[in-house]
């Protein structure tokens, strides 16, 4: 899987809660720790990759191009009480065996040792998949092992031969800080415990050498992304030489890690979607939307606004992984949102730069609200599977519109019309074009409203209500109470010849009439004419990007460097010592530079 699935929907999925597929593997090894009345929310509830695979079509129906899962690996067997409740290992959290499978999720004991052999459900799973082209999206954790149970914490084994454990650490895997104390001290989070979860100590080589190794084993699997739990909890530096080791094993690997609460207003979450090579979940925009269209707040759509305007902190900010609420939060009707909210909300990041991902029953309005809907309320287990929920088909619809549109996947956002409680923003890339109208409250009226779209009728995605477009503006929208209105106009682009290069460049604030080309050596890159230069794309404050096609220099090295034109004026030429890069004879690349050097 490439790591530029812009295109694409996800879909998370908590797979105990999900579908029992095999009623049989529920106990594990543990009947106790299992419920079969689903009324012990910190027990198994027998949901398995058996009941995966027998709702592929009907995620295939949602339009979802990839489908996360809680981690899969073998989990410890007791249940404990840390956390301050009983509960087991039911999230896929605290794994004891990183290359088996836990018992619960199969329906034969082979399957456990899924490395062992090509036929397991694992790999059915994968193959069913495939064949509805949906990539498996799997979590992986790299922080910690397990809590203590039974007077023993962390024991690790490789394919059921022990390894370690915190109390018989032979291979001195294991920090020693206690638990964290402090969360403004790096030293304090990086090394303390999590949860009374056993951390492990990445300072250790072969612990690295291990973890790397693992991960590529479920690549190679056939595993396409790798969702990475608690990145904040260890340093930069691991986080570079483990991307890039797993990068060198599987080019172009796509890969999100859970900054818990990261985002835009969290600088140390910025520097690292910056810099460790994977991008984040967009924790800043879940919050604004939560305080605009659940708890409607008087900020309302301005606080949504402020989040899309910082994205010049972000050097890919179209790759940020875009959601209204998870399995650590309540979900979003539970705090306060209607089931028209949360439809708003979901059409907005359907819409909105990022990748969106929806969690689990969402689509069939799915909530607890005891506690609040606090976790683990906001683990419920799956209960209805209706294709003709309004809400379902709108993320069908909107899944569909992602993929026909590269405005949506690639495109700038530009608001077109903003106050506390209207919305109109619009993505653009060439001559593709998306408007997005959303009214929090009463009915009103607002226009005209500038827009890029040609001129002509539309008819609005969801709705099929039909919008004129005269002479770039919407005369006047009539909007209803909550409403929402989708519209698209997307052209197809010629392909790009030969070997298609993306390239992406930050860190030059362009002003109006500036454009950024790319020139260098290659014919296809002007022979260094800058009249020649292939043109990129605006995309945000910090990020221009284009593709260019190459033929004549496929398989070769190509210097390159970019420059800023004008109209009204002399270029500004890059002063960077040209940068060197090989391209490949066939497929796509991308290069990510930023001015300068």
């Amino acid at each position: 899987m490439s790591d530029d699935i812009r295109a694409q929907t996800i879909y998370f999925i908590v797979t105990d809660r999900f579908h029992d597929g095999d009623p049989s593997n529920d106990g594990g090894r543990n009947p106790e720790s299992y419920d079969a009345t689903h009324t012990n929310w910190g027990k198994y509830w027998g949901g398995d990759l058996g009941g995966i695979v027998a709702k592929l079509d009907y995620l295939q129906g949602l339009g979802v191009g990839a489908v996360w899962l809680t981690p899969v690996f073998d989990q410890v067997d007791d249940t404990t009480d840390a956390e301050g409740r009983g509960h087991a290992a039911y999230h896929g959290y605290w794994a004891k065996d990183f290359r088996r499978i836990d018992e619960h999720l199969v329906s034969s004991p082979r399957d456990i040792a899924v490395f062992r052999s090509s036929d397991t459900v694992f790999d059915r799973m994968l193959a069913e998949m495939r064949a509805r082209g949906i990539t498996l999206v799997l979590d992986v954790v790299c922080n910690h092992s397990s809590p203590e149970l039974r007077q023993q914490k962390g024991a690790l084994y490789d394919d059921g031969q022990f390894l370690t454990s915190y109390d018989d650490d032979r291979l001195g895997w294991y920090h020693r800080a206690g638990s964290i104390t402090d969360w403004r001290s790096e030293r304090v989070v990086q090394q303390g415990e999590l949860c009374g979860l056993a951390d492990f100590d990445e300072n250790v080589h072969s612990f690295r050498s291990y973890i790397k190794g693992v991960m590529k084993d479920w690549l190679d699997k056939g595993v396409g992304a790798l969702r990475v739990d608690t990145v904040k909890h260890m340093p930069l530096w691991f986080w570079q030489e483990w991307v890039s080791d797993l990068r060198a094993h599987r080019p172009g690997l796509f890969l999100v890690g859970e900054w818990f609460q990261g985002g835009c207003y969290d600088a140390a979450s910025v520097a690292f979607a910056n810099g460790s090579g994977m991008t984040i979940f967009d924790f800043a925009l879940q919050r604004a939307l939560e305080e605009a269209l659940a708890r409607s707040l008087y900020d309302g759509f301005l606080a949504v606004d402020r989040v899309f305007a910082a994205d010049g902190l972000f050097r890919r900010p179209t790759h940020l992984v875009t959601f209204v609420d998870n399995h650590d939060m309540p979900r979003f009707q539970s705090v306060g949102a209607t089931a028209r909210r949360l439809e708003m909300a979901v059409a907005l990041v359907m819409v909105a730069r990022g990748i969106p991902c929806i969690y689990y029953g969402t689509e069939q309005y799915l909530h607890d609200d005891t506690n609040g809907g606090a976790d683990p309320y906001n683990r419920p287990m799956m209960d209805r599977w209706d294709t003709q929920s309004p809400l379902y088909c709108a993320v069908a619809r909107l899944a569909r519109l992602r993929r026909d549109n590269p405005a949506i996947q690639r495109g700038y956002h530009q608001p077109r019309w903003l106050t506390s409680d209207t919305y109109a923003f619009e993505r653009g890339w060439g001559a593709c074009v998306c408007l997005a109208v959303f009214n929090r409250g009463a009915a009103r009226s607002i226009g005209p409203v500038r827009t890029a779209l040609p001129d002509g009728d539309y008819a609005c995605v969801l709705t099929g209500r039909r919008i004129a477009v005269s002479g770039g503006h919407v005369a006047k929208l009539d909007l209803a109470s909550d409403d929402v209105l989708v519209l698209s106009h997307a052209v197809v682009e010629p392909p790009v010849p030969g070997t298609s290069v993306t390239f992406q460049l930050n860190g030059y604030a362009t002003q109006p009439g500036e454009r950024i080309a790319v020139v260098g050596d290659a014919p296809e890159l002007g022979a260094w004419d800058f009249a020649k230069a292939p043109l990129l794309r605006y995309v945000s404050p910090n990020l221009w990007e284009g593709d260019v096609g190459f033929e004549r220099s496929a398989g070769g090295l190509v210097r390159y460097r970019f420059v800023v034109l004008r109209d009204d004026g002399p270029p500004t030429v890059e002063t960077a010592y040209p940068r060197r890069a090989y391209v490949p004879p066939s497929g796509a690349d991308r290069r990510s530079d930023r001015w300068g050097g």
